[in-house]
């Protein structure tokens, strides 16, 4: 599985794991994206329910470009990064 990571702004950066590209914003992951997502969700994108500060709301808005995104729970994104672990360990 590759993964890399590209900076894409102050304080945002995005983690490509495989199929799956996740937005970082600051060093907490916000929004992510995968085509295969859309039979379930109804859209590429997820974002994440928690608030966090008004910068990470620019950040997912930015990010997401207008497009529409489901909201699921913050624990959504630290299992996409546990089961990413896993499998590149």
């Amino acid at each position: 599985m590759k993964i890399s990571a590209r900076a894409i702004g102050n304080n945002m950066t995005e983690l490509f794991i495989g199929n799956t590209t996740i937005l970082f914003s600051y060093a907490a992951p916000v929004a992510a994206h995968r085509y295969e997502w859309f039979r379930q969700h109804g859209t590429i994108f997820v974002v994440t329910e928690q608030r966090w500060c008004a910068a990470t709301s620019r950040h997912i808005n930015m990010w997401l470009k207008g497009a529409h995104a489901k909201s699921v729970p913050q624990s959504f994104f630290d299992d996409l990064l546990e089961t990413a672990k896993w499998k590149w360990t």
